[in-house]
C-alpha cells in the first residue's frame, strides 16, 4: 500500500481542494506544515513538520510518502534552496509522483520562479505531472478582496486582457485524481483554464449584478499597482512576481480558453458566476 498523499499549501485555496478530494476518495494525506500544532485533528490527516525556507525539514516530511502535490507560497521567489531542493529529497525517498501547480507559460517564460522548478523536474529523477494553469477566479476572494469590499473596486494593470478563469476546486480535483492514479500524466504538463474569457469590465459587471451594488474597473499602472501592493506590507519579491503576472493579461497571457481542464474532469468547469454565487459572503461590507 502506498504512504499518504504529501501536500504542501495545504491551507491554500488549491492545497485544500486537493485534501478534500483525497479525503473524499478515501485517501489519506499528509499536510506539510511549519508548525502541525496550529492545525485541528482530522481523521484521514495527518500533520508533518515541513518548512520550506529549512531544508533540514525535507527528508523526514517525504519519507513514505505516496505522492507529492508541491506549491510555491507566494512569498517565496528563490525556488532553488526550496522547492527544487523538496523535488531532490522527494526523489532520494523514492516518492512515486509530483505533481507541481504551475502558471501558464511558465514552460516558456524565464520572469516567473515556476520556470525553474519546471527545468528542474524535467531533469531531475522522480515522475512529474504540471499544472499550468490561468487566473483563479479564487483571486476576486484573496488578492482582489480588500478593494472590492472597501472600495468597490478591481484594481489591477489588465488593461482590456481577457481571463479564462479557472476555479481552484476544479484544479483541486485534478490534482488529487493524478496523485492517486498517475499513469496516464507521467511526463505531462496539462494547461488548465475555465470555459468563458471574460476582462476585468465584465468581471465588474458579474459582481454588480451578484452584489447588488456598483463595482467598478480601474485599470491600474505597473507603478500604481505595484505602490499598492507595497502599501499592505508585501515582500518585494512578491510585489514584483504579481505584477509581472498581471501585466501579461494586457498582452493576452490568460485569455486563451483551453479544453484540457473539462476534458479531464469529465464535465464542464466551474464558471467565474458560479465561484461569485457560492461566496458572496466574502465581499459583503
Amino acid at each position: 500500500m502506498p504512504g499518504p498523499i504529501l501536500v504542501t499549501g495545504a491551507t491554500g485555496n488549491v492545497g485544500s481542494a486537493v485534501v478534500e478530494r483525497l479525503l473524499a476518495r478515501g485517501v489519506g494525506c499528509s499536510v506539510g506544515v511549519r508548525d502541525p500544532s496550529v492545525l485541528a485533528p482530522r481523521p484521514g490527516v495527518t500533520p508533518v513538520v515541513l518548512d520550506l525556507r529549512r531544508p533540514e525539514t525535507f527528508a523526514s516530511a517525504v519519507i513514505g510518502a505516496g505522492g507529492l502535490f508541491l506549491v510555491r507560497p507566494p512569498a517565496i521567489a528563490d525556488v532553488r534552496p526550496t522547492l527544487c531542493a523538496l523535488v531532490d529529497a522527494a526523489a532520494a525517498a523514492a516518492v512515486p509522483h509530483v505533481v507541481f501547480l504551475s502558471v501558464v507559460g511558465a514552460e516558456h517564460n524565464r520572469l516567473v520562479p515556476h520556470h525553474a522548478v519546471e527545468r528542474h523536474l524535467a531533469r531531475g529523477h522522480v515522475p512529474w505531472t504540471i499544472l499550468r494553469p490561468g487566473f483563479f477566479a479564487q483571486n476576486l476572494g484573496a488578492a482582489y478582496r480588500t478593494d472590492l469590499r472597501d472600495r468597490d473596486e478591481l484594481y489591477v494593470p489588465a488593461g482590456r486582457g481577457r481571463v479564462a478563469w479557472v476555479d481552484t476546486r476544479d484544479l483541486g480535483q485534478l490534482a488529487a485524481d493524478i496523485l492517486v492514479d498517475p499513469s496516464e500524466h507521467r511526463g505531462r504538463g496539462h494547461t488548465l483554464t475555465g470555459g468563458e474569457a471574460l476582462d476585468f469590465t465584465e468581471v465588474a459587471e458579474l459582481l454588480t449584478r451578484a452584489l447588488g451594488r456598483p463595482i467598478r474597473y480601474s485599470p491600474a499602472s505597473a507603478f500604481g499597482y505595484a505602490r499598492r501592493l507595497s502599501s499592505r506590507g508585501l515582500p518585494l519579491g512578491q510585489v514584483i512576481i504579481q505584477t509581472l503576472l498581471h501585466l501579461g493579461l494586457r498582452r493576452g497571457h490568460a485569455g486563451t480558453i483551453d479544453p484540457t481542464l473539462g476534458a479531464l474532469l469529465g464535465r464542464r468547469p466551474r464558471t467565474l458566476a458560479d465561484y461569485v454565487a457560492d461566496h458572496l459572503q466574502l465581499w459583503r461590507p
